[in-house]
Order: C-alpha cells, then sequence, then structure tokens
C-alpha cells in the first residue's frame, strides 16, 4: 500500500482515486470508530457513524466540495456532526443503578461497574455540553489532539479554543460534581 502526504490524499480524492480512497478509509477509520465508540458507548453505532462519514465525505468529493487542507479535521467534524444529530434524535439516558443488583455482586464485578458507571456518567455529562465545548474535550483530552489542530477542525483561532476549552472544563466539573452529589443523595 502506498502511504501518500495530506496534500497527495487530498488531490487524490477530488478526483475520486479509488485507491486514494481507500489509502483514506483505511488510515482515519480506526481514529474515527474510536472517537464515535467513547462518545456513543456501543460499537454498533460507532461502525454506523463512520460508514456515514465516509458516505458524507464521499457525496461531498462527488458534488465538486470537499477539504482543501487538513483532512483528519474534516473527516472528524462529519463524525462529530453525526454523533451530535443522534444526541438530539435521543432521550438523555439514566444514570440509576439498583441497589440490590450492586449488593448481590462480588469486589471484581462491582469495580468493574463502578468503573463503567464512571464512565456512563462522563458520556452524559460530555452530552450536556455544548457541541462546540464537547467536541474541544473530546479531541484534546480524548483523542489527544494539539491546540492547533482543534482550532483547525473547528475553523476557529487557537485562542478562541482555549477559551472554549476552559469554559467547557468548567462546565464539566459542574455537571460531573452534580452527578456525584445526586449519586450520594440517592444512596
Amino acid at each position: 500500500m502506498n502511504q501518500h502526504n495530506e496534500t497527495e490524499l487530498l488531490h487524490g480524492a477530488q478526483e475520486l482515486n479509488a485507491g486514494i480512497l481507500m489509502e483514506i478509509y483505511d488510515l482515519y477509520r480506526p481514529g474515527i470508530f474510536a472517537y464515535a465508540y467513547r462518545l456513543l458507548g456501543e460499537a454498533n453505532r460507532a461502525e454506523d457513524c463512520v460508514a456515514e462519514t465516509f458516505t458524507r465525505f464521499l457525496k461531498t468529493l462527488q458534488s465538486g466540495g470537499g477539504p482543501t487542507n487538513h483532512l483528519r479535521s474534516y473527516l472528524y467534524r462529519i463524525a462529530h456532526n453525526w454523533i451530535t444529530d443522534c444526541f438530539r434524535r435521543e432521550p438523555m439516558p439514566m444514570l440509576e443503578l439498583d441497589e440490590n443488583f450492586t449488593s448481590q455482586l462480588d469486589d471484581r464485578m462491582e469495580k468493574l461497574v463502578e468503573d463503567n458507571g464512571e464512565i456512563n456518567e462522563l458520556r452524559f455529562a460530555l452530552r450536556r455540553l455544548t457541541e462546540d465545548q464537547r467536541m474541544v474535550i473530546t479531541l484534546r483530552y480524548i483523542e489527544g489532539w494539539e491546540t492547533d489542530q482543534v482550532a483547525a477542525a473547528m475553523k476557529r483561532p487557537s485562542g478562541a479554543i482555549k477559551a472554549l476549552q476552559h469554559r467547557a472544563l468548567v462546565a464539566l466539573r459542574k455537571l460531573l460534581s452534580s452527578i456525584e452529589v445526586t449519586d450520594e443523595l440517592s444512596t
């Protein structure tokens, strides 16, 4: 398999070169799947997100559009928009656990449920952030992107991304604190 640089990938994509399109898919599919899985928590839905991301990308290319730079950022933006649409269509999940269920578990299983509960609480809190806040937190802290990469994906200056990141972290801390307080009150 050839390894092309981003400029070559973008040029080949614009020409609808099947080999280049497959290379783009092979290169970015794992990261987009992981991104979607972290936010959605379900492998099947993450696969749906990957499929829809590349379908939308291909349709845009076929109509003469598409990115002229920052290919990865462009694809993640498509995935992010699809996930946001999913969140809008679905009700917020409930985070309550039945006390009888947890009391019957052994220590290992209880730890697993606790860890899973924390992940679900984080997903719940992320869903309550604004779309832009969720994208900044996810790309910076879950995907490990640099500020300038997030700025390119969101088409904003780096300073605006840093300010948005700060507001998002404050909001996320408040949301997670309120979830913890609610959990303590219910026990």
